[in-house]
């Protein structure tokens, strides 16, 4: 594969006068500076809805995009929107921060206004939005509703009717909430539209987009719910989950995490034909062009936690489904680009796995400072196969990790790679991914500026606070960089392809 580089920045994380990063102008303009530096590739964490917490990673839909990543003036263009109805409104007064409730209640009533003149968009291209996406559109915007009309998130906890998927009473509710139905279409069909015509412009331009997909769905999602008689994953007869996800004790957290998603019946997802994982992953990659999937040493094995443990050391490991399911992968999908994220506590079969599936795993510049030469992480045992980072989404900035890591790490980063205070320990990190055998380097727009714990993305096994808020307050300080950064992808020879010198 030829080199390449590019950088990780979220949707909500784009400058947006309006609380939130979305699919509009800066989007486009952050596409541009892409172009213009020779990156290759735009990372993004899921672009599917969020809920409590705000993570994209425990999002209640595996195939629906997060409505409040809709620009409004996109909105204004289509005739929807007036900017009367929107300049005025209060999205947040923190500039590098989504205030993610006022940002959710000052859309939600833009929507409904432009939900009211949806006779203005082209009525076949909704028809054949509904068309194309009814495998799970229809029990998504069910959900919602569901959802919105019994103010409860949990649907564990719902009429038993409608828990249980009856068919009349379901009918029954949709019969007397049409219009809402509607409007949970309405906002998908406008989401996707938006995001379609972006990555049609990426790639236009030469760009790739690396989407994400978390390995669990959430417990409370419409994948558990519509799914919950198909025995792909492991509920109780009252529909309960017996068995929970998450990770034992290691390098983030000494009690591991409490993932709280359900997990898979693995032989049952054999006997469908992982049909339920074809389409998720089907569906991934007709929106994105690579698809990290998180957490990927799961289908090796999995720690498993008994529902309603105080922690996450209380688990065991089970064994995942391994090559028989990359191979239904492979065989009925064809060619499909896939990043494994192998992070983690790291076994021998782990490792024959990853080789044995073909897809280049994760490489951490931040975790290669934690023993001495013979750590896998330092670039001198890389081999071409895989994707380095200096950080990721659930990494501190490398000048949070310097403010934090001890002097012994500290030193040996130093020496490791040259590390200068006038060239800056950022930069020199930098130029060490890209200097890299790996055959992709991303780089988070965080390192690029030089940024300070503050501006991490994620702090795993921590719920609210900063997580999943950071954003730019404008192009500025970004754009300042565009001739540094594309002479280092240039010197490391990692150019989308050769395009006239800035």
């Amino acid at each position: 594969m030829k080199r390449g580089t590019g950088i990780l920045l979220h949707i909500s994380s784009l400058p947006n006068h309006y609380g939130i990063g979305t699919f509009g102008n800066s989007a486009y303009e952050f596409v541009d500076f892409l172009r213009d530096t020779h990156q290759g590739y735009w990372q993004i964490l899921p672009l599917g809805p969020t809920t409590y917490g705000d993570s994209p990673y425990q999002s209640p839909s595996s195939f629906a995009i997060n409505p409040y990543l809709i620009d409004l003036d996109l909105l204004k263009e289509n005739g929807l929107l007036s900017l009367e109805e929107y300049h005025h409104l209060d999205f947040g007064d923190e500039k590098n921060q989504v205030d993610f409730i006022k940002v959710r209640a000052a859309k939600d009533y833009l929507f409904q206004l432009a939900f009211q003149r949806k006779s203005l968009l082209p009525q076949w291209e909704l028809s054949h939005f509904q068309e194309s996406h009814q495998g799970w559109l229809s029990d998504y915007a069910f959900y919602n509703a569901y959802q919105n009309h019994v103010h409860n998130g949990n649907w564990m906890e719902w009429d038993s009717l409608i828990r249980t998927r009856n068919a009349d009473a379901m009918l029954a509710f949709e019969e007397n909430h049409k219009e809402e139905l509607e409007f949970q279409v309405f906002l998908q069909f406008i989401a996707y539209k938006q995001w379609t015509l972006l990555k049609q412009y990426a790639n236009a331009n030469e760009i790739q987009i690396i989407g994400d997909i978390p390995i669990y769905a959430a417990a409370n999602s419409t994948d558990t719910w519509s799914q919950a008689f198909s025995g792909i994953f492991q509920l109780s007869d009252s529909m309960q989950p017996k068995n929970v996800a998450g990770c034992p004790p290691d390098y983030f957290s000494v009690d591991g995490q409490y993932w709280g998603n359900t997990v898979y019946d693995w032989e049952k997802n054999k006997e469908t034909g992982y049909q339920w994982w074809l389409e998720r992953i089907h569906h991934g990659l007709s929106i994105y062009d690579w698809l990290r999937i998180d957490h990927f040493r799961g289908f090796e094995s999995y720690w498993e936690i008994p529902y309603g443990s105080p922690s996450a050391a209380f688990g065991v490991w089970r064994k995942g489904p391994g090559m028989d399911f990359i191979d239904t992968i492979k065989n009925t999908l064809g060619k499909v680009q896939i990043i494994a994220e192998d992070l983690g506590l790291l076994t021998e079969e782990v490792h024959d796995f990853l080789k044995e599936s073909g897809f280049p795993g994760m490489k951490v510049l931040s975790f290669a400072f934690d023993s001495d030469s013979t750590n896998p992480y330092l670039p001198h045992h890389y081999d071409k196969n895989c994707v380095v980072y200096t950080g990721t989404h659930d990494n501190d900035t490398i000048l949070g990790w310097f403010d934090t890591a001890n002097a012994q790490k500290q030193n040996f980063a130093v020496e490791y790679f040259r590390l200068t205070e006038e060239e800056g320990y950022h930069w020199g990190l930098i130029r060490g991914a890209l200097s890299s055998t790996a055959f992709l380097a991303i780089i988070p727009m965080q390192d690029y500026l030089g940024l300070t714990s503050e501006s991490r993305m994620n702090t795993p096994s921590t719920v609210g606070g900063n997580n999943w808020r950071w954003k730019l307050s404008d192009s500025h300080a970004y754009l300042a960089l565009k001739e540094r950064i594309a002479s280092l992808v240039k010197l490391y020879s990692r150019e989308a392809e050769k395009r006239d010198s800035l």
